[in-house]
C-alpha cells in the first residue's frame, strides 16, 4: 500500500489507474491542464455564493466537507499527473517558488512600507500573487 504522503507513490497509483483503463493517450499536458482548471473551478463553485463567514465554516457541514475533500483530491490528482507527464517535481517546484517569493516579497511591517515607511507600489499591487 502506498503512503498517502508519498508523492511518487501517488503518481504511480494514478498512472496505474489510467493505464488499466487505457487513458494514457488522453493524458497530454494540454488535456491535463484543462482538467485541472475544470476541477479547480468545481472547487470554487462550492464557495461561489457563500459569504466569507459561511466559507470559513464550510467544513462544519459533513456534505459540504465531503464535496470539498473530493474536489481537492481531483485537483491534486490532475496536478500530480500533469507533473509526471512533464517531468516536474512538484515539491521541488514549490520550494523554489517559495524561495523566489521570499526574495520578491520581503517581510514588511503592517501599516508601513518597511524601515523607512515608504511603500513600494509595484510590490504592493502584487502582494497577494504567487507569480
Amino acid at each position: 500500500m502506498t503512503d498517502n504522503n508519498d508523492v511518487t507513490g501517488l503518481q504511480r497509483r494514478l498512472a496505474e489507474f489510467a493505464a488499466a483503463r487505457d487513458w494514457q493517450p488522453y493524458h497530454t499536458p494540454k488535456n491535463l491542464a484543462a482538467a485541472l482548471s475544470v476541477e479547480a473551478a468545481e472547487l470554487l463553485e462550492i464557495f461561489q455564493w457563500l459569504t466569507p463567514e459561511q466559507a470559513e465554516r464550510v467544513m462544519d457541514d459533513p456534505d459540504a466537507a465531503h464535496r470539498v475533500a473530493d474536489e481537492v483530491a481531483d485537483v491534486l490528482a490532475y496536478l500530480l499527473q500533469f507533473c509526471q507527464v512533464l517531468g516536474v517535481d512538484p515539491l521541488a517546484a514549490l520550494a523554489a517558488k517559495i524561495d523566489r517569493n521570499e526574495v520578491r516579497f520581503p517581510v514588511r511591517r503592517r501599516g508601513g512600507g518597511g524601515e523607512s515607511g515608504a511603500v513600494d507600489v509595484d510590490s504592493e499591487k502584487d502582494r497577494h500573487s504567487s507569480e
